[in-house]
């Protein structure tokens, strides 16, 4: 059975270098580094939920150029034998068709594999954006006095209250 963990600091370095990697290469338009990152059954949804396969992220990162800037907030990173899943949040500053600019803020959840060759590559991405909030926050969520705020989990510990196993 595998448990579901934070990344050691050594998993994380890699997916965060992973990550720097994917910005870089739609910014730079690294169709190289594009083709290397992404796993071959990558399913791709942006923000509006229009979905791609690898291939069509592809074309779509070269020729139509949309990324002007992307940033990254805080990003958790849990993982299950050589799967790992990154969530976290997302600024994209995009060019517009009509060559006018827009900035998307979203959740992401980003799916990533370890390959046979020991590389890891995206499997999985999909992007919520921001939106308002109808029902307000759940009293979970507000913040804690000091004396009550909850211990954040170590490298070691489950990434969720109870254990989530499954077997290999």
């Amino acid at each position: 059975m595998t448990q579901v963990v934070l990344a050691d600091d050594a998993t994380r370095a890699e997916i965060l270098a992973l990550e720097e990697r994917r910005r870089r290469a739609l910014l730079d338009l690294d169709e190289a580094a594009l083709r290397d990152i992404y796993d071959e059954h990558l399913i791709h949804i942006h923000a509006p939920g229009l979905t791609h396969t690898k291939e069509q992220l592809v074309e779509h990162a070269l020729t139509r150029s949309p990324y002007l800037d992307i940033e990254r907030g805080e990003l958790l990173i849990r993982v299950v034998g050589d799967v790992a899943v990154m969530t976290g949040s997302l600024t994209n500053r995009l060019r517009n068709p009509d060559g006018s600019e827009r900035t998307v803020n979203g959740q992401v959840t980003q799916v990533v594999r370890r390959g046979d060759d020991g590389a890891w590559r995206f499997l999985s991405f999909q992007m919520t954006p921001m939106g308002e909030e109808v029902w307000g926050k759940l009293a979970s969520e507000k913040p804690a006095t000091a004396s009550a705020a909850p211990q954040a989990p170590t490298p070691d510990s489950p990434a969720t209250d109870s254990p989530t196993t499954e077997e290999n």
